[in-house]
């Protein structure tokens, strides 16, 4: 646990086997940590630092997602094909739901009426409507489907296919593949302009940032994106896109509107995931090689300091404690 206002470490929490996602439950004070090794997802109080309850899920899940108003938690078990709903006042599982092989991620639809399934080992997705429960189709999209991100309006939905260099467009009001987007080699990580006109795409293997007009669903253009460029995050004004460099140990940011890289910040050793702070006045990257989180001051990309964190971290959420700032 990092206090931002001191830029120092406030303490540690012993958590499950292999944590490999945090997230904020939306309106709430708390974190959601998903821990891969024992198939199970833990809630955790940040103005105590305790683990206040440890709810199983199905086997070897990854990341968790929620409901726009934060009642219903969604996490994919990779090992066993199913998503676990999870019942966020109550902490435990309300239902399960079976979906296609190897479900990666579980993203539910900004007006919280699908929830989106990528199913790595046999490349479909699977939709499920949240009123039943149920999945309403199953669908055929690019090799090894990973990322996904839902249009503002819960039109149509993006989904990266690292094994095939495409991205997928799906139509979400009549469930059907729309098309397959050329990108650039192992697109990992995708980010939407705030009002989801354009689509960030992360090519690792290519080492470039391709734009998809989502309205069209064509790639419009390629940008150069240091090496190995892995995690993607957008401003909420639309106006600056920070990638992270896993390969050349940097984030650089690029200014939206005219294309151009407005500079570059050497931060630790293979950074992966990133985050801003709700005032947007700090960057914070987790540097999975050399164990630690850069805080970056995000308008001047200037690191301001490194904090020493524990092994490989993996990802990063932010949480305003009440009274204090973020």
């Amino acid at each position: 646990m990092v206090d931002l206002r001191k830029l120092g470490i406030k303490g540690s929490i012993e958590v499950g086997r292999n944590p490999t996602d945090v997230q904020a439950r939306p309106g709430h004070p708390e974190i959601y940590l998903v821990a891969t090794d024992a198939d199970r997802v833990e809630v955790i109080n940040p103005a105590t630092l305790q683990v206040e309850a440890a709810i199983p899920v199905g086997v070897r899940p990854y990341y968790v997602d929620f409901a726009p108003d934060g009642r219903r938690a969604y996490v994919a078990n990779s090992g066993s094909g199913t998503v676990s709903v999870i019942n966020c006042e109550r902490r435990q599982v309300e239902t399960t739901v079976r979906v296609g092989r190897e479900p990666g991620l579980a993203r539910v639809s900004p007006d919280g009426s699908l929830v989106v399934v990528s199913n790595r080992a046999d490349s479909t997705v699977s939709v499920i409507k949240t009123e039943t429960m149920g999945v309403a189709a199953t669908i055929p999209v690019a090799e090894h489907p990973e990322d996904i991100v839902i249009l503002p309006d819960a039109s149509k939905a993006f989904v990266a296919a690292t094994g095939a260099a495409q991205v997928s467009a799906l139509d979400l009001r009549r469930l059907v593949l729309l098309t397959h987007v050329p990108v650039g080699a192992t697109p990992v990580d995708l980010e939407l302009k705030p009002d989801g006109g354009e689509l960030f795409v992360a090519n690792f293997g290519s080492h470039t940032v391709t734009i998809i007009n989502t309205w069209t669903n064509d790639a419009v253009e390629t940008l150069p994106a240091g090496r190995q460029p892995v995690h993607l995050v957008a401003s909420r004004g639309g106006d600056r896109l920070y990638v992270t460099n896993f390969g050349s140990n940097q984030v650089q940011v690029v200014q939206i509107p005219t294309r151009q890289v407005a500079g570059t910040v050497t931060v630790g050793t293979q950074p992966d995931a990133t985050a801003l702070t709700p005032d947007e006045s700090m960057l914070l990257v987790t540097n999975s090689g050399s164990g630690d989180l850069a805080v970056v001051r995000a308008r001047e990309l200037a690191l301001s300091t490194l904090l020493p964190v524990g092994s490989g971290p993996r990802a990063v959420a932010v949480v305003p404690l009440a009274g204090r700032a973020p």
